[in-house]
């Protein structure tokens, strides 16, 4: 089991910084010159939009793949009796002065 978190952790941290990646890479729907004036028409073949290309499926299933693994995380750590980050940290109790 501890196995299993540790890997899902791994694989959430590469996808949060692939998906960061993949979303400051992608250009906004109107960066033309056209969009900077507020006009709805494109240089591209099927308007402002587009068809979905590359970037924006990649984006998608990287979304997909950090909620998955968001829940996954959620799901194992709620099964474990560690429930608390500080739970393996001994405290001393001291009695404040009067």
């Amino acid at each position: 089991m501890t196995f299993l978190v540790a890997f899902l952790i791994v694989l959430h941290v590469i996808v949060c910084l692939f998906l960061i990646g993949v979303v400051l890479i992608q250009q906004g729907k109107s960066a033309d010159l056209a969009g900077a004036f507020g006009g709805a028409g494109s240089q591209t073949a099927f308007g402002p939009r587009g068809a979905a290309n590359l970037l924006t499926r990649l984006t998608t299933w990287s979304a997909v793949l950090f909620m998955l693994t968001s829940i996954s995380l959620t799901i194992l750590m709620s099964r474990t009796n560690d429930r608390s980050v500080l739970s393996g940290i001994k405290t001393q109790q001291t009695t404040p002065k009067k």
